[in-house]
């Protein structure tokens, strides 16, 4: 055979890295190398994709350019490398079954929305997957949350249990159709079918005979839609777990779901069919409407409109009370567009969970903890292998702010500038939490775990470590976790064996996170403004100025201290932090006629008590708990239902338009630190002179930044440092933080926010793989 190798071909071998699987890459390869006229083979193994190709070198080169450049929509090419081979003249192009040998490196695709393809198949009574629920292809549908190990096959999913029809299977097999290789194609014949149940588990839909019959789905569509008409809750199983849904624009409806879900105040996020129904809703400018339209489909935190009057626009009050923003997504399974097609008007869609427990996501543990809450299910049988949340996100800026990122961007990793020299295992905060895998120049960072407060949202943390260690083939040499002794993610750390630890600041975690997030190193002046960060000096932290890199951090400046009557309690109950702060502003004595003193004069003398002698009233510097104290001293919030909510509350009260800022004292001196307490003494002096709430919530707003500004400043003059990161819960203040970066980029400073990864604790465990990869390379944690 040898003599008939035609000179002028050549052979290269090829590897591509990146999301690669589960995206359509090894049809789109097999298409492109078809079309060139170029014959070898395409195949999966642990790395991603490995191909040969042999042909004119003309062809070849175009082959290579067109791999990065005409990749399916799904993929991320990272890398792509070519070696020479010697010809040997094998006729065809053919799709070689997967390598399973090695350690694994291959990267596992986000859930993703349905495409336009499949949803016009979806709407053609004339296709044979006409108002299947379960419609995807290789643009489209499950991947995350139905893998059970790599490389991404049919086996090694959930959709295992599901043999293929002929008509599927021919599909698969063919090299023009759009579902060559895609690993969960079914069809109502063959794959999963859509059920109605009751709230005890009784089937409410469907002949009872063929599992796969159409017409199951339909009965069970139908009745979840008179459900919703009857305004009653309906649980609908999605592609991460359950959700709560009803009907968006009955009061009646929504307030049955709070009282049901115990969830008082905090607003709901809301599905609309399309993005025209969106636009009722919100204002939708070109960023939004990319982000509610991408194939990620996050909730898109947006400027609510009115609303109160009929048409598409019209919602619930108890949707989203008091909260000039509202959290809308777009439907993104071929479920959800059926359901919103039927109903015709919005719903109300979130997790599927009673307040601080984990989203339920298997089928007899949703019944078991969703039966009191939902009065139907509308689910199915196709298992989800792994929890995972609606990511939400908002535009700043002109580009895409993370605040959750969980499903559609989990687990297609985060690169990092500098490379992890050993593999880290970062375990994260306690609120709002997520782990993170270092491993080369890739970060893993987790869905979205939650607060780590409960027996089940531990056991979710757990789970998906051993789940990304397995997916990832990475085994933890460093385990990074913070400094707080009673986080359950520190106690997770220090009881494994066998790795070195790496105990991390938080704060320090929230710059570099930011830092990472930005591709960068530093050294910068780092804002890092949360609620609640274990401090080196075993005081709370939360409103700290670092002069930070991802290896050191300097406590440059902090707000002052003040004390935390009752501790936990001061964040349950806000008016505790007016106390304090009013008492430390208003040294010679509390003036009269302050609301706050008078509405908790029962135990606002023994509250004073323990702020003075210090007894159960830890010492903070947290920006979260000021915002509190204002939100108290104005009325606003004097207990809260939810983390954060004062702050919350306050930022949708404040007027918008600019007014003078109350002025802080900046004492000079290692570190610096600024008083808090001189914007609680103006706003209750404004408060008394009758000045309106909503203004005095500007003022106290400007003066945060100007306070910002003017301590950055001093530490510029200091350090000759020109960059500022901000990061922490605090900046998800969207008036905040634009009024700082507008200060702050006045002065000339160049300042880094967060894109990428949020910055509240679901970025934490990002900071902390860093610094520890950090000291890792410096030589600073033993071999």
């Amino acid at each position: 055979m040898a003599s008939n190798v035609r000179t002028s071909n050549v052979r290269t071998s090829i590897r591509v890295e990146g999301v690669v699987q589960g995206v359509g890459f090894r049809p789109f390869v097999y298409s492109l190398a078809t079309r060139l006229g170029l014959a070898g083979w395409v195949g999966n193994d642990v790395d991603g994709v490995f191909a040969e190709v042999e042909g004119p070198a003309e062809q070849i080169r175009d082959f290579l350019a067109a791999l990065e450049r005409d990749a399916p929509p799904l993929a991320r090419v990272e890398r792509v490398s070519a070696q020479p081979m010697s010809p040997d003249g094998r006729p065809g192009f053919a799709i070689v079954a997967s390598d399973t040998a090695g350690a694994r490196r291959a990267l596992v695709s986000a859930d993703s929305a349905t495409c336009a393809d499949c949803l016009r198949e979806l709407a053609d009574p004339g296709d044979r997957r006409f108002g299947y629920p379960f419609i995807n292809c290789t643009n489209c549908g499950p991947r995350f949350t139905i893998v059970r190990d790599v490389p991404y096959d049919r086996p090694l999913t959930t959709m295992a249990g599901f043999t293929m029809c002929a008509a599927c299977a021919a599909e698969y097999h063919d090299p023009a159709n759009r579902r060559f290789h895609a690993q969960p194609v079914c069809c109502p014949a063959c794959g999963p079918r859509l059920r109605l149940l009751a709230a005890d588990g009784t089937e409410l839909s469907g002949p009872g005979g063929d599992p796969g019959a159409l017409a199951g789905a339909v009965d069970a569509l139908a009745g979840a839609v008179d459900v919703l008409a009857a305004g009653r809750v309906l649980a609908v199983k999605g592609l991460g777990g359950y959700h709560l849904a009803v009907d968006a624009a009955s009061d009646q409806a929504a307030a049955l779901l709070r009282s049901r879900k115990h969830r008082e105040d905090k607003p709901f996020a809301v599905m609309a069919a399309d993005l025209a129904a969106a636009r009722a809703l919100c204002d939708v400018d070109d960023v939004a409407a990319g982000l509610l339209t991408s194939p990620r489909r996050p909730i898109v935190l947006l400027p609510r409109r009115d609303g109160s009057g009929p048409g598409p626009g019209r919602l619930a009050r108890s949707v989203a009370p008091g909260n000039r923003q509202l959290g809308v997504m777009l439907p993104y399974t071929p479920l959800h567009h059926l359901l919103l097609r039927d109903f015709g008007r919005p719903i109300v869609l979130t997790s599927g969970n009673v307040s601080d427990e984990p989203i339920a996501y298997r089928d007899d543990d949703a019944l078991s903890r969703l039966g009191g809450l939902a009065d139907a299910f509308l689910t199915h049988d196709r298992p989800i292998h792994i929890r995972t949340d609606d990511s939400v996100v908002r535009p700043f800026r002109g580009r895409e702010t993370v605040l959750r990122r969980s499903r559609g961007y989990v687990p297609e990793p985060l690169a990092v500038a500098s490379r992890f020299a050993r593999p880290v295992l970062a375990c994260g905060a306690e609120l709002k939490n997520t782990f993170c895998l270092g491993r080369g120049d890739r970060a893993f960072l987790s869905h979205h775990i939650g607060d780590l407060e409960n027996y089940e949202t531990l056991r979710s943390f757990t789970d998906g470590i051993r789940h990304f260690r397995r997916l990832f083939d990475v085994a933890p040499q460093i385990i990074a976790h913070d400094l707080h002794p009673e986080y359950l993610s520190t106690k997770y750390a220090l009881e494994q064996d066998g790795c070195v630890l790496a105990g991390v600041q938080h704060h320090h975690a929230h710059i570099a996170s930011c830092l990472a997030d930005n591709g960068e190193a530093g050294p910068v002046i780092g804002v890092a403004f949360d609620g609640t960060g274990f401090g080196t000096d075993g005081t709370i932290w939360g409103g700290e100025f670092l002069l930070a890199d991802l290896a050191d951090a300097e406590r440059a400046g902090h707000l002052a201290g003040v004390p935390m009557p009752g501790g936990a309690a001061a964040i349950r109950q806000p008016w505790r932090m007016a106390a304090a702060y009013l008492d430390a502003a208003f040294p010679g004595g509390l003036p009269a006629g302050l609301d706050v003193a008078a509405r908790n004069s029962a135990t606002w003398p023994d509250v004073l008590t323990l702020a003075r002698r210090g007894v159960n009233a830890p010492m903070t510097s947290s920006a979260g708990r000021l915002f509190d104290a204002v939100a108290a001293l104005l009325g606003i919030r004097d207990s809260i239902n939810y983390e954060g909510q004062a702050a919350v509350e306050l930022e949708q009260l404040t007027a918008t338009s600019p007014h003078d800022p109350y002025p802080a004292a900046i004492t000079d001196g290692q570190p610096l630190t600024v008083a808090g307490s001189d914007l609680v003494r103006a706003a209750a002096q404004d408060l008394l002179d009758g000045v309106p709430r909503e203004v005095i919530g500007a003022r106290f707003h400007q003066g945060v930044a100007a306070m910002i500004g003017a301590a950055c400043g001093l530490l510029r003059d200091r350090s000759g440092l020109g960059t500022v990161a901000l990061s922490g819960g605090v900046f998800q203040n969207l008036l905040l933080l634009g009024t700082v970066v507008d200060l702050l980029e006045g002065q000339g400073f160049r300042v880094l926010t967060h894109s990428r990864v949020p910055p509240n604790d679901g970025g934490i465990s990002l900071g902390q793989a860093v610094v520890a990869a950090a000291w890792d390379r410096a030589g600073r944690l033993p071999n």
